[in-house]
C-alpha cells in the first residue's frame, strides 16, 4: 500500500475466456525469471499510476483553492463540473492513461459512476476502512489481461464538507439543485470515502 497525498481505488479482476483460450498460468507454471520480471512491471506501473493521481489531486486541489478564495464554495463548483473533467483529459492525454474520479455516490452522473470493477474495489475499500485501515492508505492495483488497473481512495477531508457535508448554506444548496440535480454526495463526515482515483493504462499498445 501507498500514502495518499491529496488533502483527496483497488481493483477486481475481470478476465474472460474464450473456448479457444490457451490454460491460464498457475504460480507453479510460470518461470521465476518471468514471474521477477512481471512483478518488477507491476511494482514500476504502479508507481507511475500513483504519480498521475497525484498530479490529478494536486492540480485539482490547487484551482479549488483558488475559487475558494476567489469567490467561494459557489465558485468551488464550478471547478467540479468544469475544470475537473478537463484536468483528467489533459493528464491522461500526457501520461498515456486513463486518469478519472469515481464515487459509490457520485456528484457528476456522467463521469463519476463507477463501472462493475470500480464498483466492487470501492465495496472493498470501505470494508477495509470498516476493519481498521486508514482510508489515507486505501491503494489497489491489478493487471487485467493487458490492462493495468489502479485505484487510490479520497477520503472526506474537512474543508470537502463546505459542498459533501450535512450542514450545506443556502447557496450551496441552490447551486447544487441547478447544475447537479441528480446529486448523490452530500451527507459526509470528516474521514469517509468520498471516492477514489482510477488510473487504467493499455499495456497492448
Amino acid at each position: 500500500m501507498h500514502p495518499y497525498f491529496l488533502a483527496a481505488g483497488l481493483m477486481a479482476l475481470l478476465a474472460g475466456c474464450s473456448e479457444h483460450s490457451a490454460p491460464a498460468e498457475t504460480p507453479a507454471t510460470i518461470p521465476k525469471d518471468v514471474a521477477a520480471a512481471r512483478a518488477v512491471d507491476e511494482s514500476a506501473l504502479t508507481a507511475e499510476a500513483q504519480a498521475a493521481a497525484q498530479a490529478l489531486g494536486g492540480a485539482l486541489k490547487a484551482e479549488l483553492e483558488a475559487a475558494m478564495t476567489g469567490g467561494g464554495p459557489v465558485a468551488a463548483m464550478s471547478v467540479c463540473q468544469i475544470k475537473a473533467p478537463e484536468l483528467a483529459a489533459a493528464l491522461s492525454e500526457e501520461q498515456g492513461m486513463t486518469l478519472k474520479r469515481v464515487s459509490l455516490r457520485n456528484r457528476n452522473p456522467v463521469m463519476g459512476v463507477p463501472n462493475k470493477w470500480e464498483t466492487q474495489v470501492l465495496n472493498e475499500f470501505e470494508a477495509r476502512k470498516a476493519a481498521g485501515e486508514s482510508p489515507a492508505t486505501l491503494v489497489y492495483a491489478a493487471t487485467v489481461a493487458n490492462e493495468f488497473r489502479f485505484m487510490q481512495a479520497i477520503p472526506t477531508a474537512a474543508v470537502c464538507l463546505t459542498c459533501h457535508g450535512t450542514d450545506l448554506s443556502p447557496a450551496v444548496k441552490a447551486s447544487l439543485a441547478e447544475l447537479y440535480p441528480q446529486d448523490r454526495a452530500t451527507g459526509y463526515k470528516e474521514g469517509d470515502l468520498r471516492g477514489a482515483f482510477v488510473v487504467v493504462k493499455n499495456l497492448a499498445q
